[in-house]
């Protein structure tokens, strides 16, 4: 998505990311004698062989050479396929070299869990937002990805509501995505850049080399501070969120224009998130 400008959010005008950058597999060359109409269709079988593969393999998961003999697939083409599951929570890496089912099937396994999140999370969002007036959101990860889960609208009479429920991105791009993004164990965090890596380019020319930097001052920071990516003209403070077991399972952010967001208000909204998750989710999600 192209950074858009923040004079595109006023009031209550919803900046959505509609159109996102996929890593598409490309066809094999020794497919050449197979019609060029049936690539998309091989290429959605092919995929969805190698989930069905993964999937019946359980907790223990499955090499690229094992999915290679089971789909009689080149390595090359595996690695495409499963760049793209991996970048859609499809499909998660397990190790260096194991693959398994990833967060996405595991949410289609609980269409409730979500919804619960978003429920136990809204009142962090209102308290949040009464105390600054801007918009506030709620993100959880799939895979590579952030999915918005809730939002709460402020006061102040310009909002800038950069994402809507339902709003997916590269995790990262956005200030609770980057929140969450540095809580991971770095494995984590460079599988999720690297299946970034070609859309990234479409928020504002991000580059796996910024987000780096972005993650490395997030973790010293103790929270995220990003402007200028997803939307143009934009600043937001984002704070993860972890569970009981202290597992990083969700982000929250606010997002307000540049000349709303100074130093010394970023840490003002910084503090207020701290406080609303201390005092309405003390012992985590």
């Amino acid at each position: 998505m192209p950074a858009r400008t923040a004079s595109q959010n006023v009031r209550l005008t919803d900046v959505s990311s509609k159109g996102k950058a996929a890593l598409s597999p490309l066809p094999d060359a020794t497919d050449a004698t197979e019609p060029a109409e049936d690539g998309g269709s091989r290429t959605l079988r092919r995929g969805l062989q190698l989930l069905d593969a993964v999937l019946a393999s359980g907790r223990e998961g499955l090499r690229v050479v094992d999915l290679c003999r089971i789909a009689a697939l080149e390595r090359a083409t595996v690695y495409r396929l499963l760049a793209t599951l991996m970048e859609s929570g499809y499909v998660a890496q397990r190790g260096r070299f194991r693959y398994v089912a990833g967060p996405r099937l595991a949410a289609l396994a609980q269409p409730h869990a979500t919804d619960g999140l978003a429920a136990r999370l809204q009142p962090v969002l209102a308290r949040v937002s009464a105390a600054c007036g801007d918009a506030a959101f709620a993100i959880v990860r799939e895979g590579a990805i952030s999915h918005c889960i809730a939002r709460h609208v402020g006061t102040h009479p310009v909002q800038i509501l950069v994402i809507q429920v339902g709003t997916r991105q590269p995790l990262g791009v956005g200030a609770a995505g980057l929140a969450l993004l540095a809580a991971l164990p770095e494995d984590d965090v460079a599988q999720c850049i690297a299946a970034n890596a070609a859309a990234l380019s479409h928020y504002g020319g991000m580059t796996p080399e910024r987000m780096n930097i972005l993650v490395r001052a997030t973790r010293e920071r103790g929270w995220s501070v990003i402007g200028n990516h997803a939307t143009s003209g934009v600043l937001a403070v984002g704070m993860a969120v972890h569970s009981a077991d202290g597992e990083p399972v969700a982000g929250i952010s606010v997002a307000s224009t540049l000349a709303r967001m100074p130093r010394e208000r970023q840490h003002l909204i910084a503090r207020a998130m701290r406080e609303a998750l201390a005092a309405l989710l003390p012992k985590g999600l």
